[in-house]
């Protein structure tokens, strides 16, 4: 698997549409999730494929020493323009989840919000969050599981786009079983299942801005003729509408994830 290739064709995706306005409303499951990882002050803190930077702005908000990293400039610059409107001290860097440019047991706590779930290569990628965590640190994740709305949208999109030969589906990280995998058994997993919900007018105004805003279906859209990308957007609706939650004519989009907090083992006494 040519992962290089892949991560190219993943910067463009993600610099495509204006990520910022649909990042910027999951705002609410960054929040809970430094919360789950019980962030106090003064900690030192990495949020990995932080996007337009909710993990890394709710932990400033507690006054953790916090670094973001990601490997789309457009998204740094625009979480780099939040801090300074919040007034947050964030050193935001370039990075790859698979190759951060930390030593081991840099930072007591290491986030990722709906990002580091989209590298490549699921191993490496959980090796190095692992590896950059001091003993008895934490990992706190959000990933869209399976059988969510994100996990049946790539379904959806990949029968039309088939993604590269030998890639694993992101939302593996959002299987209990996987995330044991990927972790070890040294590393003590909890990994609840939460749910938010995304309130739009209608399935149809979803799928516009979806297909407007969000990379990876603004590019699948735009790779496509005007038939077949009229075919996945029909097919879109169908999906947001298994999902919707609404008892009136508005969609209440049901978003699924797990809110992993994956502890690593303290380090030996030397005894």
């Amino acid at each position: 698997m040519d992962t290089t290739t892949i991560k190219q064709r993943q910067q463009a995706t993600w610099a495509s549409g204006d990520y910022a306005a649909v990042g910027s409303r999951l705002l609410p499951v960054a929040e809970q999730l430094v919360e789950a990882v019980d962030l106090r002050a003064g900690e030192r803190v990495l949020d990995v494929a932080t996007g337009n930077g909710n993990a890394a702005l709710a932990a400033a908000r507690r006054f953790a020493r916090v670094t973001g990293v990601d490997y789309v400039p457009a998204l740094l610059e625009r979480a780099r323009r939040r801090a300074d409107a919040e007034g947050l001290d964030v050193a935001f860097e370039e990075g790859d989840a698979e190759a951060l440019s930390f030593g081991d047991a840099t930072f007591d706590a290491v986030l990722s919000t709906c990002g580091a779930m989209f590298a490549p290569d699921q191993e490496q990628t959980a090796r190095e969050l692992l590896r950059v965590t001091r003993p008895g640190g934490r990992v706190g994740m959000v990933n869209w599981t399976p059988d969510s709305y994100v996990g049946e949208l790539f379904r959806t999109i990949g029968r039309y786009l088939p993604p590269p030969a030998g890639l694993r589906p992101p939302v593996e990280w959002g299987d209990p079983a996987r995330l044991a995998e990927l972790f070890g058994p040294d590393v003590a997993v909890d990994a609840p299942r939460r749910a938010f919900r995304w309130r739009f007018p209608s399935a149809e105004h979803q799928v516009e801005f979806f297909t407007t805003f969000y990379g990876p279906t603004n590019r699948a859209v735009a790779a496509l003729d005007a038939d077949r990308a009229a075919s996945l957007k029909a097919e879109m609706v169908d999906v947001v509408r298994r999902f919707d939650v609404s008892d009136d004519a508005t969609l209440v989009l049901r978003m699924d994830y797990l809110e992993v907090v994956a502890r690593t083992s303290p380090a030996s006494d030397g005894a």
